[in-house]
């Protein structure tokens, strides 16, 4: 009998690849590389935290924890959340630890989404959004933020995008690709907009401890607001944990649970031990945070002014450790810029269309890397554009 042309599902078959790690496998191999398109900070996990973690190892906390996560760090989360962002949940039943942020987000779009109902996602955007949509069954509708707009989306392209159908916008704010933050009276009105069409919004605050010259804003903090807030944050930024896949989501009761069902079958709970060191990272990782948030503070300020002197039209980006400049004076396609400078200078960044077609014309230049290495990229950067 005749095997079938294929036993993948329609949905997965044609999903494409993420065009950030399509682009790093041309690395591979290559020496003298300066990255500047990994989204993972330089810095090594603060030892306070890597030494609670040991500690639980040699204290044997090696079996399953609650699947919600330990109580403790619940709790914690609780009392962060209250404390920097002015709004509370209850830690026995609307928050769940995670492996990571972006389980996070795709068991929220699970719980939610019934088939075919739609999700606004902003655009541009993290590279999982719109596939994690269509994996939970749901529908992405993009809705492109512009550079003349500082890549903020305003209350009317939203309007020309909502359906009977919507049910939950996706913002990340500070944003990656971009950096940029929505203000507070800029998210009021995407409130009202989500109030109006009794929208949930689906909240990515990873980069929320990033952020350079304002005040944080939570959504879920927002008059009215945490009802219909799904907030989804975690501790790979901030503590530079990436690698321990450790991450939270907070919301209300009935959707947590919710989420919870398909966490407990999915996944059972996060590490333990990644568990034990994010508790610890939360208690006593602030003087870490600030050091690191000044650090890149530091650094974003020095990128803008080369990319901008180099005539890289580039914004300043109020947080995350992204910068996203136009590079349509070079008349380089996104793409066969990234890969002529890798070529040419070994330096990597990111191709803007990697994060929506509206990210075309740009690249993402991430400034999570050593002011040396920036210095030597920006000077290989330059000498690129003066080749052209």
């Amino acid at each position: 009998m005749a095997l079938k042309t294929s036993y993948l599902a329609n949905h997965v078959r044609t999903l494409k690849p993420s065009g950030i790690r399509r682009f790093f496998d041309a690395t591979a191999g290559m020496t003298g590389v300066i990255s500047l398109g990994v989204g993972e900070p330089d810095f090594v996990t603060p030892w306070n935290v890597r030494e609670a973690a040991i500690q639980s190892l040699e204290d044997g906390y090696t079996s399953y924890t609650a699947n919600a996560g330990i109580p403790a760090l619940r709790e914690e989360i609780a009392n962060y959340m209250n404390d920097y962002f002015c709004v509370s949940y209850k830690p026995e039943s609307e928050i769940i630890v995670t492996v990571g942020a972006s389980e996070a987000i795709d068991i929220a779009l699970r719980a939610i989404l019934n088939p075919g109902e739609e999700v606004l996602v902003v655009e541009p955007c993290f590279v999982s959004y719109a596939p994690l949509v269509t994996m939970a069954g749901g529908v992405p509708v993009t809705v492109q933020a512009s550079a003349e707009n500082q890549f903020k989306i305003h209350p009317e392209q939203l309007e020309r995008a909502v359906t009977d159908r919507t049910k939950a916008i996706m913002i990340c704010s500070p944003n990656n690709p971009t950096g940029a933050m929505l203000s507070r009276e800029e998210m009021l009105r995407i409130a009202a907009f989500a109030k109006a069409h009794d929208l949930l919004i689906l909240s990515d605050e990873i980069y929320a401890e990033l952020v350079y010259d304002d005040i944080y804003t939570s959504f879920a903090a927002l008059e009215g607001m945490r009802e219909r807030t799904i907030l989804v944050s975690g501790f790979s930024k901030d503590l530079a944990m990436t690698g321990w896949r450790l991450g939270f989501v907070c919301a209300p009761e009935e959707i947590t649970q919710g989420m919870l069902k398909i966490h407990q079958y999915a996944i059972m709970c996060a590490s333990t031990m990644a568990q034990h060191a994010g508790l610890e990272g939360l208690k006593n990782g602030r003087k870490d945070v600030n050091e690191m948030r000044k650090s890149y503070r530091q650094r974003r300020n020095y990128i803008v002014e080369s990319l901008n002197e180099m005539g890289l039209s580039c914004h300043r980006p109020e947080g995350a450790f992204y910068t996203f400049p136009s590079i349509r004076s070079t008349g380089l396609s996104s793409e066969d810029f990234a890969h002529r400078l890798l070529e040419n200078e070994k330096v990597v960044v990111v191709p803007g269309n990697a994060f929506g077609e509206s990210g075309e014309g740009y690249v993402r230049c991430s400034y999570a890397t050593s002011m040396a290495q920036l210095q030597e990229a920006m000077t290989r950067m330059r000498r690129f554009i003066a080749q052209l």
